[in-house]
């Protein structure tokens, strides 16, 4: 079993940074995080969840969308368990809950399908 919670978000305006972090529990993953990746999602009212990035639990391998590319970074802090999303050079269009999501499996997912677990979500609102 694994709990996922975020933290981090808020108002932020259009070229300004802002840094998401998800802490990750459990029994399962505190044993052995073999295998496991996990993600952050973001949807906006009225639109599907959609990918933003991935991370393996090693952090050593990560992919963000084509839409982040250049400007936001995933990132797994071994010292406090924890993953992070660097957002910066944040746009309108970045507006929306960002969730936090994690899977057993031997490699890298982006679709919500392959994620097992999720955690509430945080607010991100970009404004000018």
């Amino acid at each position: 079993q694994v709990q996922l919670v975020e933290s981090g978000g808020g108002l932020v305006q259009v070229g300004g940074s802002l840094r998401l972090s998800c802490a990750a529990t459990g029994s399962t993953l505190e044993a052995s995080g073999l295998g496991w990746f996990l993600g952050w999602f973001r949807q906006a009212p009225g639109k599907e969840r959609e990918f933003v990035a991935t991370i393996s639990w090693s952090g050593l391998l990560r992919t963000n969308a084509d839409s982040v590319k250049g400007r936001f970074t995933i990132s797994k802090d071994n010292a406090n368990n924890t993953v992070t999303l660097q957002m910066n050079n944040l746009k309108s269009e970045d507006t929306a809950v960002y969730y936090c999501a994690a899977a057993a499996g031997p490699r890298l997912a982006e679709s919500v399908r392959a994620y097992d677990y999720w955690g509430q979500g945080t607010q991100v609102t970009v404004s000018s």
